[in-house]
């Protein structure tokens, strides 16, 4: 039998044992790696950035979406998983939280919708939605975040839910416009103010690029539609409609200076080019079919006036994409 000395040593030994364990476990915590909690917005980031969805996995939503450029691309038709070149250009997929319709021809009437059309689309990722949901479901780590955010596994709907939980973070207001406009009168020079002006008035600019992500969301024949070498039906493919002939969605114009080249069919490789066009249309495009009245007569701008137009379309560019396009 143990005396009660020995029985207090042995005692105190296990105290300090089990003293010395929690201890160890606490130090241990403290300097392991802690699991990020994953909420919406993180998933639809890794899926955005990942290749998975893509059927021979080679493209990401990423690969058309550069973040570098404001989240579009810099060629007129990205290449999709098949290595084909798409049917039109990526438009940027900044500052869409308050859209109504998404893509030049309007087919989706939500973030949720538009997410699912290029994953199925086989010039695009070329996976139908029904085998991304299996490839998602056999994926363990994407199964257990699913089943972390949305109590459920993969499917359609919250497949769209979290890439456009993200896609609505991409909200845009730092630009050297919105500096001014909240009160720093010398974050734009005088060109910038002269082409605020032409923009709003001689340019009739602000007739369709009004509102604070400078569009009206509405669907405009532009003049780019001569069913010859420019026959794509824009809003009319969807609407079966003979009056939608030629008419695209009026895109924002936010972050307009890195997202090159530019229209549906990326035909014009600057914003001179642009400007260029819309101060002449029929000197660059003949035999329009419907378009829109606004460009019936040709605005005449001076090369200084377009000059001052361009200023204040640059300034519309955020500073994060100005850093990043640079580089």
């Amino acid at each position: 039998m143990m005396n009660r000395e020995q029985y207090l040593n042995k005692n105190n030994r296990f105290i300090i044992a089990v003293i010395s364990l929690f201890m160890l476990i606490v130090v241990v915590m403290a300097f392991s790696p802690k699991q990020a909690e994953i909420d919406e917005v993180q998933l639809g980031k890794l899926l955005f950035n990942d290749k998975i969805l893509s059927n021979k996995q080679t493209i990401s939503c990423a690969s058309c979406h550069n973040p570098s450029f404001a989240f579009s691309d810099t060629v007129a038709f990205s290449v999709g998983d098949d290595g084909k070149p798409g049917r039109r250009n990526a438009l940027s997929i900044t500052n869409l939280a308050e859209r109504s319709f998404f893509f030049y021809d309007g087919r989706a009437a939500s973030l949720e919708e538009q997410a699912l059309f290029p994953i199925a689309d086989p010039l695009e990722m070329n996976l139908p939605i029904e085998k991304a949901i299996a490839r998602l479901i056999a994926n363990k780590k994407y199964l257990n975040l699913f089943l972390k955010v949305y109590n459920e596994k993969p499917i359609a709907q919250n497949l769209g839910k979290a890439f456009a939980a993200f896609e609505k973070t991409l909200e845009t207001s730092n630009s050297a416009w919105d500096n001014y406009a909240k009160g720093d009168k010398k974050a734009v020079n005088n060109a910038v103010l002269r082409g605020r002006k032409i923009f709003n008035s001689k340019g009739k600019c602000f007739d369709c690029h009004s509102g604070i992500d400078f569009t009206n969301d509405e669907f405009r024949n532009i003049g780019l539609y001569n069913a010859y070498e420019l026959n794509d039906l824009g809003r009319a493919a969807f609407t079966k409609k003979n009056d939608d002939i030629g008419k695209f969605k009026v895109p924002g114009l936010r972050n307009v200076s890195v997202t090159a080249p530019y229209m549906h069919n990326g035909m014009f490789k600057t914003l001179k080019e642009v400007l260029a066009y819309y101060n002449n249309p029929t000197s660059i495009v003949a035999g329009s079919i419907n378009t829109d009245s606004l460009l019936a007569e040709p605005l005449n701008l001076s090369p200084s006036e377009l000059e001052d137009l361009e200023a204040f379309l640059n300034a519309l560019t955020d500073k994060q994409f100005l850093e990043a396009s640079a580089k």
